[in-house]
């Protein structure tokens, strides 16, 4: 069994529900507390042993390739200046030995799309996929963690699943799963955003995969929907006729940071971490409560 050394992240998208923050800063470069959306993904992936990160990003997105570059004079500002565990925070982000790979989506036509625009990268492995906007808390082991032993014990390709409303349904890939004691279980079925009373269950797909490479095969074979887009989901669909999908209910807390009521949970959830704000936090948030009480 071939181990999961490649990450891809796809960041070409516009982050329109974000303007006007948007206009000039990619979307995953929107901190939370002290870091950018895709530091925390991309440390999830290190954590997970990947050794080569694919950004599949836009002509216009090099905020994203530079905050994982060299900042030469900043670096030298800090080192004479003495501040040394600042320095450690901007030269630590990436390790020695780890890849880092950008790749162009010309179009933004789907996540199967920018998928398919890594291939050539990936090869015949398998590999992970980590969407920034879905940041999933756990102090002891991240989810792609979780995800890579559950394919190392399985051999199967593996998708990282919670539940959810019913209601919500229309905003998730859902998944119909076997029954079972294991944790994580076989996939029957995958639709990609159904109405609520058409959705095979209450599991919803969010933004981390373990997928073997006969997925590119399958998203080949995509027929493009609205908008043109080739969509990730209906590529899973297609490749559960010849080889097993597992679905993993990951341990954590997980925030849709493609919304504003996500982002600002995530920045609460991830402040109340630090030791230094965490006291400051709940003291702000208990005096926000005093002063406005709910009827």
């Amino acid at each position: 069994m071939k181990p999961i050394r490649k990450a891809v992240f796809p960041v070409a998208g516009w982050g329109t529900r974000f303007l006007p923050a948007t206009k000039s800063i990619p979307k995953e470069m929107l901190p939370i507390v002290d870091k950018p959306l895709i530091q925390y993904a991309v440390e999830e992936a290190l954590e997970a042993g990947v050794d080569t990160l694919i950004f599949v990003t836009s002509r216009k997105k090099h905020a994203i390739s530079d905050h994982f570059d060299t900042a030469f004079e900043l670096e030298t500002r800090l080192r004479e200046s003495g501040s040394n565990e600042m320095l450690d925070r901007i030269t630590g982000i990436v390790p020695d030995g780890v890849a880092r790979v950008h790749v162009t989506q010309s179009e933004a036509l789907g996540l199967g799309h920018a998928i398919l625009c890594a291939e050539s990268i990936v090869g015949d492995e398998p590999f992970a996929i980590l969407l920034a906007d879905d940041m999933i808390l756990n102090p002891g082991s991240g989810a792609l963690l979780q995800m890579v032993q559950a394919y190392r014990e399985s051999g199967s390709s593996i998708i990282g699943v919670e539940q959810i409303p019913r209601a919500m349904s229309r905003s998730y890939g859902i998944v119909e799963v076997d029954a079972g004691e294991n944790l994580a279980k076989r996939i029957r079925t995958i639709v990609e955003k159904p109405a609520p009373e058409d959705a095979p269950s209450d599991l919803g797909v969010v933004g981390r995969y373990v997928l073997g490479p006969q997925i590119f095969e399958h998203l080949h074979n995509v027929q493009a929907g609205a908008g043109g887009e080739i969509q990730l989901t209906d590529g899973i669909a297609r490749m559960l006729n010849s080889c097993e999908v597992l679905a993993l209910p990951f341990e954590g807390v997980r925030y849709d940071c493609g919304s504003h009521e996500g982002f600002i949970k995530a920045t609460i959830g991830y402040a109340l971490e630090h030791e230094n704000l965490r006291d400051q936090i709940l003291d702000h948030m208990a005096a926000v409560l005093r002063e406005n009480p709910r009827a």
